[in-house]
């Protein structure tokens, strides 16, 4: 069964079953307190915590989607049979506290129906994990669960047992296994059940005892049901959800797997092309399976992220992506490719994905751009990079590398830690990680500390004469009202990399992959005039972070923000429309009229799929 056609059947199902498709979010999401869209839930948070209604904004309250994912905690085991970082996951969705929401028996009907009728796998294979646990988590908010001193999802076992899963079938394990969430330090949140398919029929040595989660591999978890019941604040304290909520998610790329018979997820329809082409570029990919999956798995993450917005940088999501690429590149030279080769494969990541994401063709020149701008500045410091790593290694006594020369590596050549720890242990060598992080904490506590004065404020308080502090001010709305025209004209993907204001010119460094035609130039300098001559009023408001964010302020350097933020929207004050509204540290002029006529004097590379432009205020 293609994935495709998987697609079409689970939506399908769900939508003759009441729901409303929803189409996928980007994988950069809204919620700036994560990196990246890691489940379908994600753009559903405000509806799952109640503050936001599904029947004014769908006109439903049961939904279901096919929802872009990526997760860097697994990135380390990608190159086994199952882990990816970037994945699709189907899911079905019901709000809380309306007349067509369900909870836990429904989800578990409909999730037997749909993989034994529509899908036809074998019920007998089908293994169910629960929440189940005597542990100090399972506190007095799960007061209602208790049965016999245990915290038991004892509904959860009728349930699988009314469908025909008999209870040796079932399985019961604790907070890490069977209870989801939430996607980021705080959110809604609740026990699991998790469905596994059986691969093999054959336990291992374990016997009866061999059951899901074993380590022998005979089970694949492929859906897990999420009962949202709960919050969980900073403290990480449980607080029950007003009203319940289901939230499910199945793997396509292992649903796939299975239903196309094959024994890994880089054999389905799915990877099949990329894995081919890797193996037409060199003889040792069929020999060295870890890493030709890795690059697979990072070129298609790579793709999207790009799709998405995303360019290689030093910050955040681009930092992840930075690594994505480089570790690619670094698998690709173990196989022995020299050339350069991430082009040829996205262009079968395209091919496999362009009938449901049309948005990649229509990307794709920004996708080989970033790619080809980040491998060839790789390649150049690569050879370099390997030539010092097995200097140091023939320089050492004791099969051990410090944490010191790591973060060496790591800060010369652009050596991601893990790229290291891959390259000794090919040559027998530990990597003192523990030492490598101190070295990272330091570095990070002096780009802080470079950061504070390179955006938040400016450093107003060392001029000398008034004159030049209102000429910063000035430049200092002038850059807002920059960024925000970027934005509009180039695109959402533009984000601030840097700024730097003097009271004669300001510097802004921001994230796009080529140089600006004229045209855009031009349009850019007029859309800042024509809001200079609007005369827009500028707000300051203190509130939290959290708020802030909330309230759709921009945020490019979470690092550095305090828990309490200043936030400045630049508004007409006649129609009350947003220009501009981000987090500073300020200060700002009162209208947009004291800036006078705003001119950009140059605009040039600043970095890889960095533009940097300089203006002046006349």
């Amino acid at each position: 069964m293609w994935s495709q056609l998987i697609r079409e059947k689970f939506i399908n199902f769900f939508v003759e079953k009441g729901h409303l498709k929803i189409p996928s979010s980007s994988l950069i999401p809204k919620d700036r307190s994560v990196l990246f869209t890691t489940a379908g839930m994600q753009q559903l948070k405000p509806y799952f915590l109640g503050e936001a209604d599904p029947q004014k904004d769908f006109s439903y309250s049961r939904l279901t989607s096919v929802q872009k994912c990526f997760r860097t905690s697994d990135i380390d085991k990608v190159g086994d049979e199952t882990h990816l970082t970037f994945f699709e996951m189907l899911g079905n969705f019901s709000i809380g506290g309306h007349p067509t929401s369900y909870f836990k028996k429904e989800a578990i009907q409909f999730a037997f129906e749909f993989l034994t009728k529509e899908l036809g796998l074998d019920p007998e294979r089908l293994w169910i994990t629960v929440f189940g646990t005597s542990e100090k988590f399972c506190d007095e908010v799960m007061r209602n669960w208790m049965k016999s001193g245990l915290c038991t999802d004892a509904e959860a076992i009728r349930f699988w047992q009314e469908v025909g899963i008999p209870r040796e079938r079932i399985f019961e394990f604790g907070r890490d296994e069977n209870f989801w969430g939430p996607p980021g330090p705080i959110g809604p949140c609740g026990p699991c059940s998790e469905i596994h398919y059986d691969l093999t029929q054959k336990p291992c040595k374990k016997g009866t005892q061999c059951g899901p989660n074993c380590e022998c591999n005979r089970f694949i978890e492929i859906w897990n049901l999420v009962f949202m019941e709960y919050f969980q604040d900073e403290n990480q304290n449980l607080v029950e959800l007003p009203k319940k909520n289901i939230d499910t998610g199945m793997g396509l790329e292992r649903i796939a797997m299975i239903l196309q018979k094959k024994k890994n997820v880089f054999e389905t329809d799915l990877f099949h092309k990329i894995i081919k082409r890797i193996e037409e570029l060199t003889e040792k990919a069929k020999r060295n399976l870890r890493s030709t999956r890795i690059i697979a798995d990072h070129i298609k993450g790579a793709v999207f992220l790009i799709t998405d917005g995303v360019y290689p940088s030093n910050k955040e999501q681009g930092y992840v992506l930075r690594r994505l690429i480089r570790r690619a590149i670094v698998h690709g030279k173990l196989l022995g490719i020299e050339k350069s080769f991430l082009k040829d494969l996205a262009k079968e990541v395209i091919e496999i994905y362009d009938q449901f994401y049309p948005e990649l063709i229509q990307n794709k020149n920004v996708i080989d751009n970033a790619l080809e701008t980040e491998e060839n500045k790789f390649r150049k410091t690569l050879q370099k990079g390997l030539n010092q790593f097995e200097k140091l290694l023939k320089s050492k006594k004791i099969k051990e590398i410090s944490g010191k020369e790591a973060f060496d590596l790591f800060q010369t050549f652009g050596f991601p830690l893990e790229i290291i720890k891959e390259m000794a242990e090919e040559e027998g060598f530990e990597v003192s990680e523990t030492e490598f992080e101190k070295e990272l904490q330091k570095h990070q506590e002096i780009s802080r500390a470079g950061a504070q004065k390179k955006f938040g404020g400016v450093g107003i308080e060392s001029l000398k004469t008034e004159e030049e502090k209102e000429k910063v001010i000035k430049f200092h709305t002038a850059t807002h009202l920059l960024h925000a025209a970027l934005r509009k004209v180039l695109g959402s993907h533009v984000r601030q990399e840097g700024s730097d204001i003097s009271p004669e010119r300001l510097r802004f460094d921001f994230s796009h992959p080529r140089k600006l035609t004229e045209e855009e130039k031009k349009k850019v300098e007029d859309l800042v005039n024509e809001k200079i001559k609007e005369g827009l009023e500028v707000k300051k408001e203190e509130m939290s972070y959290e708020k802030a964010i909330k309230s759709g302020a921009l945020a490019f350097f979470r690092e550095k923000y305090p828990e309490k933020v200043s936030v400045y929207t630049i508004f007409n004050p006649k129609t009350g429309e947003v220009f501009s509204k981000e987090i500073c540290a300020g200060p700002h002029v009162k209208n947009t009229k004291e800036l006078g006529k705003f001119k950009i004097i140059s605009e040039k590379s600043s970095a890889a799929g960095i533009r940097r432009i300089k203006a002046i205020l006349e």
